[in-house]
């Protein structure tokens, strides 16, 4: 059940749910609908805000007892590759992600349904069907992209944009174009490739793609603290976290 915020009726509230990150805590949401000539705009004012997208509503949490959740974006000009995550950049260059409009197809829906029993499956979306899918992926008034990941024909990675990949979908992502960067709404992939972290390697290449695109952030949606669920997204430095004084930057956890 969900319920108008009475000083701007645009705007609704749900009703309290568990919290899927933290114990002990529950769980509100203020969403809106984002439609028409201007959900563009909409969209772009509101993740500049710490609003996420899913389909045609753009939502934040609005808990009555917590503020742990925290928009995080990556600066994309001064990411700088440790170790660790070239590791992950080399490996991945035996992959290659076409971009192509949100459309929906059943090899997708087939690698969302492993990647979710195998990673999510007590998650809210574990019992989404094809159509559910479809609506999530088309569902939308804003600049979107599908990304789908293939492994690379040619051997030539600095010409992943023309290669078009061979062989199953390995991985796709969700994306957004916003005027300032790229925000991830939502990847998958094939958890049987296990000799290196295709979810990291998906952030990275989003990095990699913002950057050609002359675009200055990557959004990654919330981060909480306590989370081992958001942990992964303290890795990719330097960042900046929303907070009551605006965007701040942060090297480090």
């Amino acid at each position: 059940m969900t319920k108008p915020i009475t000083d701007n009726p645009q705007f609704y509230l749900t009703a309290p749910a568990p919290c899927p990150y933290l114990p002990d805590q529950e769980e509100r949401k203020v969403f809106t609908h984002l439609v028409g000539e201007r959900a563009g705009f909409l969209n772009d004012v509101l993740t500049h805000g710490g609003f996420r997208r899913s389909q045609n509503i753009a939502y934040r949490p609005a808990c009555d007892t917590c503020r742990a959740c925290t928009s995080v974006r990556i600066l994309v000009d001064e990411f700088d590759y440790t170790r660790s995550l070239r590791r992950v950049r080399n490996a991945g260059s035996a992959y290659v992600g076409r971009q192509g409009p949100p459309t929906p197809s059943t090899e997708q829906y087939d690698l969302f349904r492993t990647y979710l029993a195998t990673r999510h499956g007590d998650g809210g979306m574990a019992d989404m069907r094809l159509l559910d899918y479809a609506l999530m992926i088309e569902d939308t008034h804003v600049d979107t992209l599908v990304i789908e990941y293939r492994r690379r024909a040619g051997n030539r990675p600095d010409l992943a944009e023309e290669d078009r990949g061979e062989g199953p979908l390995v991985a796709a992502a969700l994306t957004d174009v916003l005027s300032d960067g790229l925000s991830m709404v939502y990847s998958f992939f094939d958890t049987e490739i296990r000799h290196f972290s295709f979810g990291t390697y998906l952030i990275l290449d989003h990095i990699e793609r913002a950057r050609r695109m002359g675009l200055p952030y990557v959004y990654l949606g919330y981060w909480v603290p306590g989370s081992k669920k958001m942990e992964y997204k303290t890795r990719f430095q330097p960042q900046e976290h929303l907070g009551p004084q605006g965007w701040i930057r942060t090297n480090g956890s």
